[in-house]
């Protein structure tokens, strides 16, 4: 595997209704590094997530994982390096029981029974979970669903972890509990989200999009403090970047 992971060159994608969700993406994100796609709602950074496992196949341009294309015939290879956790758990989560769910992608990937189950343990006490593998997952709470959902990627044992909006929709104990374990691994991370204190807690390096275009590409801190950069891209700072309202005082 190259150390370059993660390869766009001159991506574009035009929808069936004649929508230009991507206009000529490239950027290279490589090994180990904890990347956010960031830009307003329609600026085309769920439909980027779907080009980098194949989802969603290119009008335009060229998608790589390591030294292969992301292409029909390569498809379970690059799945098997890239793991996508959707925005909604319930995407994801369809068998009976919590720990069908997360052996379902290692059954699927050959491996024995007994080596499946080793995983689905290994990837639920990562993600403390492993009370919940004999429950449902309609039972769960959207906390619950979510670690679930990863660590029914994790089970495949992915080089490369892709999330859409991990926090969306959750409590702020839940948030900061999964702000606190995606911060342990140790994968290659590509995020999109509007949470923009979770993006300055878990990313070093930020690529905001626009309309389907890529506006600027570099150090997250730098990105946030470009004020001009961000109003045209119908963004704020983080928060805890902005100042108080009530005392005056300035963020960082």
């Amino acid at each position: 595997m190259s150390h370059h992971i993660v390869e766009v060159k001159g991506l574009s994608h035009v929808y069936p209704d004649g929508t230009h969700a991507l206009r000529d993406v490239s950027f290279r994100i490589t090994h180990g590094e904890s990347v956010a796609l960031i830009g307003a709602n329609g600026a085309g950074k769920s439909t980027l997530l779907l080009h980098l496992n194949g989802y969603l196949v290119p009008t335009q341009g060229e998608v790589r994982v390591g030294d292969l294309p992301v292409t029909r015939t390569t498809l379970n290879e690059i799945r098997r390096s890239v793991g996508m956790v959707f925005q909604n758990p319930d995407d994801q989560l369809f068998m009976p029981t919590v720990f069908d769910d997360v052996a379902f992608g290692p059954l699927n990937l050959g491996l024995p029974p007994e080596e499946a189950e080793r995983r689905v343990a290994q990837a639920l006490e990562q993600v403390d979970a492993l009370p919940l593998r004999g429950k449902p997952p309609y039972r769960l709470s959207a906390g619950e669903k979510k670690r679930v959902a990863i660590a029914a990627v994790l089970a495949m044992s992915p080089d490369i972890l892709v999330m859409d909006e991990p926090t969306d929709g959750l409590d702020p104990f839940a948030r900061r509990t999964l702000i606190g374990l995606l911060k342990e691994f140790r994968h290659t991370r590509i995020i999109t989200s509007h949470d923009l204190d979770m993006v300055l807690e878990l990313c070093q390096r930020a690529i905001v999009l626009h309309e389907g275009r890529v506006m600027a590409d570099g150090p997250v801190l730098d990105i946030f403090r470009d004020e001009a950069l961000l109003a045209a891209c119908r963004l704020e700072p983080p928060l805890s970047m902005q100042g108080c309202p009530v005392c005056g005082g300035q963020g960082r």
